[in-house]
């Protein structure tokens, strides 16, 4: 190897390590809804603090990231934009009947996808009542051992994948040929969550879900979502 090539290849490397820990960052700041801090995100990515800032400047340029008055960091407005780009032709096809099932629920109703170890929401909609709702925004992730948009996924994966990810089979409620399953505080504390298998072509996994604060009829919740799953995937299939 020629000096030149040696030098290429030197920056072609310290190129890809910086788009990496840029990456890092970005899936730390996604589990975390609420955003995160400096002293949060350089313990874990496991990175120092002065590389951390260097990496937040750049990705604060693009807007990927915003940091608030308070120093926490969160995803920024132009990460939102490529992931609803990415989920369009998904959100073409779901959205009418979504948008049914959570004026029906009254609820907030939202598709999500396996992406590696992570449920990243990729559809979402807000019934329109009077008052507060829960909202549930596109890109935002949760670790796929929590809630009930993971069980759900969980459910459709084999048992040797769940063995080399270290997890077990999910508890499923109802019958065997409409299962669903529910789970409160495990994302959001006091948020309860209903969701059922879905299938979305390009994804290993997902699942339709809902979210809610307090006590509902949760068969009739899950027949409901079971009635959507089938409408959603007779026009994505």
């Amino acid at each position: 190897m020629t000096v030149d090539a040696e030098g290429r290849a030197g920056a072609s490397a310290a190129g890809s390590q910086t788009l990496s820990r840029g990456l890092s960052l970005l899936e730390a700041i996604a589990e975390y809804e609420q955003g995160l801090t400096i002293p949060q995100l350089c313990e874990r990515v496991g990175l120092h603090r002065s590389i951390v800032y260097r990496l937040l400047r750049t990705l604060e340029a693009h807007n990927m990231v915003v940091r608030g008055a308070d120093g926490v960091v969160t995803l920024g407005p132009n990460l939102l934009v490529l992931a609803r780009s990415v989920s369009r032709d998904v959100q073409a096809a779901a959205l009418p009947e979504l948008t049914r099932l959570s004026q029906g629920l009254q609820m907030t109703a939202f598709i999500a996808v396996l992406t590696q170890d992570q449920v990243v929401t990729l559809v979402s909609v807000e019934p329109k009542v009077d008052g507060a709702t829960l909202v549930q925004r596109p890109g935002s992730a949760h670790p796929l051992d929590a809630g009930a948009p993971g069980a759900a996924i969980r459910a459709q994966l084999g048992t040797a994948e769940l063995a080399a990810r270290g997890l077990a089979h999910p508890e499923l409620l109802g019958d065997a040929a409409a299962p669903y399953t529910k789970s409160r505080s495990q994302v959001l504390t006091g948020v309860s969550s209903i969701a059922v298998p879905l299938r979305v072509p390009g994804y290993a996994a997902a699942s339709l879900a809902v979210v809610f604060v307090g006590s509902e009829d949760d068969a009739g919740v899950a027949s409901a979502l079971h009635l959507s799953a089938s409408v959603i995937e007779a026009e994505l299939l």
